[in-house]
């Protein structure tokens, strides 16, 4: 397999265990949070599909200096379906452009995020937003394990 190819089964993976993690929690829980400054559940899943757009933005500029406007900013929060509905096009997009990477560019473009100090090549970048989301992942298991709410096997 192809560098991008793999990138891209690990994008889908993640997803589709996220999937399956965002469509367990009974809605009862989505506004739960563990403490003020903690997202609660459909925030987080938000902020997952928020970022990937973000991310999207950044790798598309070659970087974050540029005025990035988040289609979700005057989106009221409903439930977690519509969260992953709304962000559908936005995913899309954002997988095809990883499938227009060739080797070459895995390795020889350049993401410069200046307000982080960060130069990174554009696989290790495109790695690292897939951690992004993984991590969430992480996060929202434990939500559910503090409330004692069934986890799903995303362990598959």
């Amino acid at each position: 397999m192809k560098s991008t190819e793999l990138i891209l089964l690990n994008f889908e993976e993640i997803r589709r265990r996220s999937m399956k993690l965002w469509k367990g929690m009974p809605e009862k829980f989505f506004t739960w949070q563990p403490d003020q400054l903690a997202m609660s559940g459909i925030e987080m899943v938000r902020h997952v599909l928020e970022c990937e757009d973000a991310y999207h933005e950044i790798i598309l500029h070659k970087g974050s200096q540029f005025d990035y406007k988040s289609p979700w900013e005057n989106e009221p929060f409903i439930n977690i379906s519509k969260e992953i509905a709304f962000a559908q096009p936005y995913r899309e997009r954002f997988l095809e452009t990883v499938r227009s990477f060739s080797e070459e560019d895995m390795s020889q473009i350049q993401i410069v995020r200046t307000e982080l100090g960060q130069v990174r090549g554009l696989g290790d970048f495109l790695l690292r937003v897939a951690y992004h989301e993984a991590t969430h992942t992480g996060q929202m298991l434990s939500y559910l394990r503090t409330l004692n709410i069934p986890r799903p096997n995303v362990w598959d």
